[in-house]
C-alpha cells in the first residue's frame, strides 16, 4: 500500500468492496478502525466495528481519533440521502448545509465536499484502489470467453456513452447492443439498470441462447477518484447474464474487480466475456469519453 499515513479508518457502506479493503489494510497492519454506516454496511462482517449513521460526523471523527487514524477510506454502496431526514450530531449539524448545497450541484460535488471535510480535520483520504491494489482492473480478459467484432464495437461505444453521461455527472455505466444504446446508469445504480435491460423486448437485446450487447462501466471524466470508482463483481456478471448480454467492459485502471478469479469463472459459466480495455484498444472511448 502506498501513502505516508500509518493507520486507516475505513468508513464502510454496503457490498463486498469494504470487506476487501479491510482485509488488505489489516494484512498490512494498518487498519485502525472500521465504521459501519447504519442501513448500508453489515457490522457483523467487520469485527470490532462501530456503527454510525450518516449524520454522526462528530461520532465518526471521534472514532477515528480514538483509534489514532491519520487516514480515512470510503468504500461501499451508500445511496444519496434525504438530507431532511438526517438526524445529525453537533458536528454533523454544522456540516449539513454545506453537504446539502454540494449535493444539489451533483454527485461529484458532494463527494468532493466529503473529501474536503475530512481533509480539513487533518486526515488523508485514501482511495480503495490505493489500499487494495490487487483489485485494480488490469488490461486483458477475465475468463476464457472472447468478444467478436460486433461485441467489441458495442463495448467501445458503451465506454464512450458512459463517458458522455459521466461528463454530465449522471452515472458511470451504459449498455449498448448492436450499436443501439439500451440503457444508461443514473441514480438507480448498475443492478437496477441491468434489470431494466432484462425487461426490454428480446428484439433489441440478447438472451441466454444468443447473447448480444455489452455493459460498460468507467469513472466519470474528472471525477474524484478516491471515492466511488466503478466496481465489477460476481453480482455484476449475474445481472449482465440475466439481461442477455454478451459481456462486460471497463477501462484498465478505471474499475475495481472484486475477485478476478471469481469474476472470470462466473463469466465463463454464464458464457460472457469480461474485457478490461487498454488505451491502445479503446482509444478515446476508454480514456475520456
Amino acid at each position: 500500500m502506498a501513502g505516508a499515513w500509518t493507520r486507516l479508518g475505513l468508513i464502510a457502506g454496503g457490498g463486498e468492496l469494504p470487506v476487501h479493503v479491510a482485509e488488505a489494510a489489516r494484512a498490512e497492519g494498518r487498519l485502525g478502525a472500521v465504521i459501519a454506516l447504519k442501513g448500508f454496511a453489515d457490522p457483523a462482517r467487520f469485527p470490532g466495528a462501530s456503527v454510525r449513521t450518516l449524520g454522526e460526523l462528530g461520532g465518526v471523527l471521534g472514532d477515528l481519533a480514538g483509534a489514532k487514524c491519520d487516514a480515512v477510506c470510503f468504500a461501499g454502496i451508500v445511496t444519496r440521502p434525504d438530507f431532511s431526514q438526517i438526524k445529525p450530531d453537533m458536528k454533523g449539524l454544522s456540516a449539513l448545509p454545506g453537504m446539502a448545497a454540494a449535493a444539489a450541484r451533483g454527485d461529484d460535488a458532494l463527494l468532493r465536499a466529503v473529501v474536503s471535510l475530512f481533509e480539513a480535520e487533518g486526515l488523508q483520504v485514501a482511495g480503495a484502489d490505493e489500499i487494495a491494489r490487487a483489485l485494480t482492473a488490469q488490461a486483458g480478459f477475465l475468463g476464457k470467453v472472447r468478444p467478436g467484432d460486433a461485441a467489441r464495437a458495442d463495448a467501445l461505444k458503451a465506454l464512450h456513452v458512459a463517458g458522455v453521461i459521466g461528463a454530465e455527472d449522471i452515472g458511470q455505466g451504459a449498455v449498448v447492443c448492436d450499436g443501439l444504446v439500451l440503457a444508461v446508469e443514473a441514480q438507480e445504480g448498475t443492478d437496477a439498470m441491468l434489470e431494466r435491460v432484462a425487461g426490454l423486448p428480446r428484439a433489441v437485446r440478447g438472451e441466454a441462447a444468443a447473447r448480444r450487447g455489452v455493459l460498460a462501466k468507467r469513472p466519470k471524466p474528472g471525477q474524484e477518484r478516491r471515492i466511488d470508482l466503478p466496481v465489477i463483481g460476481v453480482s455484476t456478471i449475474e445481472g449482465a447474464a440475466r439481461a442477455g448480454l454478451a459481456g462486460v467492459a471497463a477501462p484498465a485502471g478505471g474499475a475495481l474487480i472484486l475477485g478476478a478469479d471469481a469474476v472470470g469463472k462466473a463469466a465463463e459459466d454464464a458464457g460472457l466475456f469480461v474485457w478490461i480495455v487498454d488505451d491502445e484498444a479503446g482509444g478515446a472511448a476508454a480514456r475520456d469519453g
